[in-house]
């Protein structure tokens, strides 16, 4: 028989409504309350650093590489689909998706309203799979037809929508400058939002065809390849991978450079998790040697019988890392299930939502990381547990004589 085990046993099935019950109470539920906090807020910094990354992806690829110039204008500088890079990309290491695309700055206008826009032009190898939760209405465009002058079909964001007051279906003009200026009569076949107001005030997507053939470009022109990776966490060894393929006249821009104030912003948040890591640990450490230190007091007598009769500091400080790690046993418990259920209650059913001019999402998005999790509960036991060890050095300091004497 496991005598520690059996005494902690017997320690903690304390009499209802005994103080030592009523702190044993406490200390679950801090733990408990510490992990649901944890898990949540994990679950809730994965979901919106995933969410506004994939915005943000939307429109600004892992690596984008075009031709190197001093020119700042939206009116780019022609990259043939021809070259070693472009065609050979597969068997760059780490390079998952390739596309090429191309820029034309023009004026979107109806009747009533007027705004600038920057046409995206895309083709065939166009990957849409990131809109499918940033379209709102109609479909994407057909772009990359091998003959005549390009589609018309556009995509606008919603932004742009209210602001010209047009929906799916509508023809609206766009001009683009030049000498002499030139004109297309483009029909709206979706819209898409991603509260990036960056992006959604700027940007429309529609065939790549019809910017060559506004540039005077042939087929095989484009603005830029965009470039997507397999791990993301590995971007700066891609980048000097590609940088190996690319030729001298080409120049290649990161998307943590295009867009670093936001992901600033993103490693910001994480330096704050920590911060609140190290404070809800702190706290819930800090209530179990409380909870430890009232039960030792409650069982003073108990611990001077016990060393009368022979037992050793070892052994009793054993049994009451076992009561302790009892209450963090039941506190993991709780802990799961409620943080686990309030994450599914919120991704299921969207029950708190945001502010999407100043959070970028329209809810609280959250992402699974079963890993962290399972991080969570093994740090939290480690650390509860050396910290129980450490409080029960106190055992080694009582005397059996005065424990039998002590009056609680």
């Amino acid at each position: 028989m496991n005598v520690p085990v059996f005494l902690a046993r017997k320690v903690r099935h304390a009499p209802e409504g005994s103080f030592s019950a009523t702190v044993t109470r406490v200390g679950i539920a801090s733990i408990a309350l510490g992990l649901t906090i944890l898990i949540v807020a994990f679950a809730v910094l994965f979901g919106y650093k995933r969410t506004i990354e994939q915005k943000i992806f939307l429109f600004g690829a892992h690596l984008q590489v075009s031709k190197f110039t001093n020119n700042a204008s939206y009116e780019e500088t022609a990259l043939s689909l021809k070259t070693t890079l472009y065609q050979d990309s597969t068997k760059i290491p780490g390079v998952r998706h390739i596309q090429a695309v191309a820029l034309k700055a023009g004026i979107l206008k109806t009747p009533e309203e007027l705004t600038g826009v920057i046409l995206k032009g895309v083709g065939k190898d166009y990957d849409w799979n990131l809109f499918k939760e940033s379209l709102v209405a109609g479909t994407v465009p057909v772009v990359g037809a091998d003959t005549g002058s390009g589609s018309t079909q556009l995509l606008l964001s919603q932004l742009m929508a209210n602001q010209l007051k047009v929906k799916v279906g509508d023809a609206v003009p766009l001009y683009f400058l030049g000498n002499p200026p030139r004109a297309r009569k483009m029909t709206v076949v979706g819209i898409y939002e991603t509260g990036l107001e960056e992006v959604d005030k700027t940007i429309a997507l529609g065939d790549i065809r019809l910017v060559q053939k506004l540039n005077r470009w042939g087929p095989d022109s484009v603005g830029s390849y965009e470039i997507y990776v397999n791990d993301f966490n590995q971007l700066n060894l891609t980048a000097n991978n590609v940088f190996q393929a690319m030729a001298p006249d080409m120049r290649l821009t990161r998307v943590t450079d295009q867009y670093r104030p936001l992901f600033d912003w993103m490693l910001l948040l994480d330096r704050n998790m920590i911060i609140l890591l190290a404070l809800i640990t702190f706290v819930a450490s800090f209530n179990m040697v409380s909870v430890l230190l009232v039960l030792m007091m409650e069982r003073t007598p108990m611990i001077g019988l016990l060393k009368a009769l022979g037992s050793n500091n070892a052994l009793i400080r054993r049994m009451f890392v076992f009561v302790g790690l009892n209450m963090v046993s039941w506190g993991l418990l709780i802990g799961n299930l409620a943080g686990i259920g309030l994450c599914f209650a919120q991704e299921r059913f969207k029950l708190i939502p945001l502010d999407p001019k100043n959070y970028f999402v329209s809810y609280v998005p959250i992402a699974w990381d079963w890993k962290t999790i399972l991080a969570l509960n093994g740090a939290t036991v480690i650390m509860i547990g050396l910290v129980l060890w450490l409080s029960t050095i106190l055992i080694n300091r009582i005397q059996p004589v005065k424990a039998l004497a002590f009056k609680k």
